[in-house]
């Protein structure tokens, strides 16, 4: 097991070079959201552009439209034509990373706009929550992901995708042939987070239980969406995604409490992350 600690992370973090601009910074695409459950994807697609990404869209349902552009005003916003959720998952634009799954549900149409957009897409992805969920109740799905597609379960949707264990170890062996059978990188959300490709496991030394906060899962699905599209490979994505998220709260704490810490507050400490990087 690798310790994931500074020194590992500076091996892999690129600084922003000094002639970029955002057409090079990497386009995320965050699709999600249903009615009653659009805070989601504005947490991921927020916490995507704060992370360094150069342009963010958003795709929803109708009903999210001026939610998202109300919210997030630097985001731009592609609709589905169903106005409470998902169901044919279209667009025209090429973006460099995708996370899909934030609060989207798994109403009927919902599962089926997933499965058309699966036998679609060829960009790398990240899958998230209800698209975590929808994939348990159709593993033959797995083979329809990209390689190194970067899953985000926390413990039941862990269960859900690869049965339950009595172990801390059996868990472990299970994540790693799932891992090895369809070629996914997994992020086993917890305390400590792992991230687990094949045989190779990685802790992560950062975060503190302010994290225990609703919208947390979702703001670190857009930090790592960022990345991915910043040409961070899937691997190295989710390791530095997950120290990001992790070094927020342990940055805040001292200023705010692990109460009064929420999600949206992760998104606004992610500058102080990247200069304590910097110096």
């Amino acid at each position: 097991m690798i310790k994931v600690n500074k020194a590992f992370i500076l091996d892999i973090y690129k600084p922003i070079v000094n002639d970029t601009h955002k057409g090079i910074q990497g386009h995320a695409l965050l699709i999600g959201g249903s009615y009653s459950k659009m805070g989601s994807v504005c947490l991921s697609s927020k916490a995507a552009l704060k992370s360094g990404c150069g342009l963010v869209t958003a795709f929803v349902p109708k009903c999210g439209y001026e939610i998202v552009q109300i919210a997030f005003p630097e985001a731009m916003v592609l609709i589905d034509e169903n106005e409470k959720v998902l169901s044919n998952i279209e667009y025209t634009i090429e973006p460099d990373a995708i996370g899909i799954g934030m609060g989207i549900g798994q109403d009927v149409i919902t599962e089926k706009a997933f499965y058309n957009f699966l036998l679609q897409n060829k960009t790398n992805l990240v899958i998230d929550a209800d698209g975590l969920n929808i994939l348990s109740k159709n593993n033959n799905w797995l083979s329809l992901l990209p390689q190194k597609t970067i899953i985000t379960p926390h413990k039941k949707e862990l269960e859900r995708l690869i049965g339950t264990w009595q172990s801390e170890e059996e868990k472990l062996e299970k994540v790693i042939q799932f891992s090895l059978d369809h070629d996914l990188v997994v992020v086993v959300k917890g305390a400590p987070t792992l991230v687990i490709y094949h045989s190779e496991i990685y802790q992560n030394t950062t975060g503190n239980q302010a994290l225990a906060t609703a919208g947390s899962g979702d703001v670190l699905s857009g930090i790592i969406t960022s990345l991915l599209a910043q040409s961070y490979n899937p691997i190295n994505a989710a390791i530095l995604g997950v120290y990001l998220h992790g070094l927020t709260a342990d940055i805040a704490a001292p200023e705010m409490s692990y109460q009064a810490f929420v999600a949206s507050d992760i998104i606004s400490y992610l500058g102080k992350v990247y200069l304590s990087l910097e110096n």
